[in-house]
């Protein structure tokens, strides 16, 4: 049966419902993405990299310019994103609600390492955590929603300190200080900085027992559309189950989540 004949019996009737016609609409997306993230590419560039031949390309390309999603610029050969892409996202609402976006993945997360789950921004000079999920084995955990905790002194804290400005940074601790809330409490700035240092290289932070006896926790970076920290995802749990090894296992998934949750604010990275 010929491809004619077998449209005719309704079956991939419409084009979008064929998969010839998802592949389209998934090129489009990616060559899209491509834009954002490089700013601007040519022909030859966008093929290669969705994997397609330089005809198929322009096609995409085409397309999307017609729709005013693309534009060419100055640059012979060279596509980049148009005002189309501003009218299509001036339907979306202007703050993205963070903690909406975060908490099925959050969800998710608590399921799999069964503790708590925690998303923090930074409010004046604390760290605020304004999203969270438990698992069954956190169940009867402190509810850490809306608790203002030091920045110093847990691992969201420092998450938030390492990525922001220095001048805000400076600003944050010269109020706040360095308390020292256990024996285990960072409370030299020197420390402290160095071990910020090594957080914004590795793009995870611990804090073993610096808050309260018998806490242990891990957290990552929440990007939005610009690149920006603007929040932190941790996981706690009590020391004899949320040890240093078990820490150390649970970090490939935590950065897995951190960067979901960042997707869904517009991070393309």
């Amino acid at each position: 049966m010929s491809n004619g004949e077998q449209n005719s019996t309704g079956k991939g009737s419409t084009r979008g419902d064929s998969p010839g016609g998802v592949q389209s609409v998934d090129r489009a997306i990616t060559v899209l993405e491509i834009l954002a993230r490089e700013g601007h590419a040519g022909v030859s560039e966008v093929a290669a990299e969705i994997g397609v031949h330089k005809s198929t390309a322009f096609r995409l390309l085409a397309a999307l310019e017609e729709r005013d999603l693309v534009e060419q610029n100055t640059e012979r050969g060279k596509y980049q994103l148009a005002f189309g892409i501003l009218r299509l996202a001036s339907a979306i609402p202007t703050r993205i609600d963070m903690a909406r976006q975060a908490q099925p993945i959050m969800d998710a997360l608590a399921l799999q390492f069964d503790e708590t789950i925690n998303l923090a921004v930074v409010r004046e000079h604390y760290a605020v955590n304004v999203q969270q999920a438990r698992g069954s084995a956190a169940v009867a955990s402190h509810n850490w929603v809306g608790q203002l905790t030091p920045l110093h002194a847990t691992s969201s804290g420092k998450i938030l300190l390492a990525y922001m400005p220095d001048d805000q940074r400076d600003a944050i601790l010269a109020k706040a200080g360095l308390p020292e809330l256990t024996e285990n409490t960072i409370t030299s700035r020197q420390a402290l900085l160095d071990q910020l240092a090594e957080i914004r290289e590795a793009g995870f932070a611990t804090a073993f027992e610096e808050l309260e006896i018998g806490l242990n926790a891990a957290a990552v970076p929440v990007l939005d559309h610009t690149g920006t920290v603007v929040g932190a995802l941790s996981a706690s749990g009590p020391v004899f189950r949320f040890d240093e090894a078990r820490i150390k296992s649970t970090e490939a998934d935590l950065k897995l989540a951190g960067s979901r949750i960042s997707h869904r604010m517009g991070w393309l990275g």
